[in-house]
């Protein structure tokens, strides 16, 4: 069992979430970074969907009652076990008795730790993500707290040979304080004016201090619609970038509605929804460059092949 001793900001149990329920109105949730999420798993040997703790804007203090080898990934954080600290994108055997902490110290906004076997947690539709707005899913549907209990699976593998392994660098994400990201234009994206269009890719925009794990909220050159700021609610997905009455875009992330009534002008591709993620609202700022469908299908592709190729074992 892992015990959790403090915890500060947003903790979370999250999974790769609730696919197959949106059409009955229930957010995907799921993870922030889905890439470090997936890269955490890879590196303790876990199936690439298996919860972990997701912590964001804080920190939290663990403590192991057993032997087991946990990897922490993300950015911004830093890992400390037992007295000594450790780069993130790395793994680690812990003693039971031992101390696990992951503390917030610069750029980057999310982080997540997993165990070899994953955290045993009910499923709630078919997912153990939590859905803080929807109180279910995780601990109760809330954020974890001081006192709560995680059961440890059972791994395929043995704690040695998974223990010191590393994911190196060049097959991470290459976060950074003004990413440039990639869209496809939105299916509303005639409801703008052309000069609208140009601002939004050649404009900086900052994210806000309003955002969430709902949506990203933009602060930049307003855009102005040529037709009605409201449409007749249509569904979407994390990713899609809507534009309100004020022109001021909102980019949907993981905890997105499944429906919306705002024109979108484009939507962020998979591949990038990482390095938005982990822009730091208040402090950094986005910019946005058109792609193609075929492209963005082809970076994906070539990002998941870093994952599956870019985990090393200890000499």
């Amino acid at each position: 069992m892992l015990e959790v001793i403090e915890t500060s900001g947003i903790a979370t149990i999250q999974d790769l979430g609730r696919s197959g329920w949106r059409r009955f109105g229930v957010p995907l949730s799921g993870p922030m970074d889905t890439f470090a999420f997936q890269a955490a798993n890879f590196l303790v040997g876990n199936p690439l969907n298996m919860a972990a703790i997701e912590v964001g804007a804080g920190d939290i203090e663990l403590r192991a009652n057993q032997d087991c080898v946990v990897a922490a990934t993300g950015a911004g954080y830093s890992l400390a076990v037992y007295k000594w600290e450790f780069p993130l994108w790395n793994s680690c055997f812990v003693h039971a008795g031992w101390t696990i902490r992951l503390k917030k110290n610069g750029f980057g906004m999310w982080a997540y730790l997993t165990m070899a076997g994953g955290f045993d947690i009910p499923s709630i539709l078919d997912s153990r993500s939590t859905y803080l707005r929807g109180h279910f899913g995780g601990m109760d549907g809330r954020l974890l707290q001081a006192g709560d209990g995680l059961n440890i699976g059972i791994s395929k593998h043995s704690l040695s040979e998974l223990s010191a392994r590393t994911m190196i660098e060049n097959a991470r994400p290459a976060y950074n304080t003004s990413p440039t990201i990639e869209v496809i234009p939105g299916p509303q994206a005639d409801y703008f004016t052309d000069e609208s269009i140009k601002t939004f890719l050649s404009s900086a925009y900052r994210v806000s201090t309003t955002s969430d794990r709902m949506g990203y909220r933009l602060e930049g050159a307003p855009l102005t619609h040529v037709r009605a700021a409201d449409l007749i609610s249509e569904g979407m997905s994390s990713g899609s970038i809507q534009v309100p009455a004020d022109g001021q875009p909102i980019v949907m992330m993981a905890d997105c509605a499944t429906t919306g009534g705002y024109p979108k002008i484009a939507s962020v591709i998979r591949a990038d929804l990482p390095l938005l993620a982990q822009c730091t609202p208040g402090k950094d700022s986005v910019r946005f460059r058109v792609t193609t469908v075929e492209a963005a299908q082809e970076k994906y592709r070539v990002m998941m092949e870093k994952l599956k190729n870019g985990i090393v074992d200890p000499q």
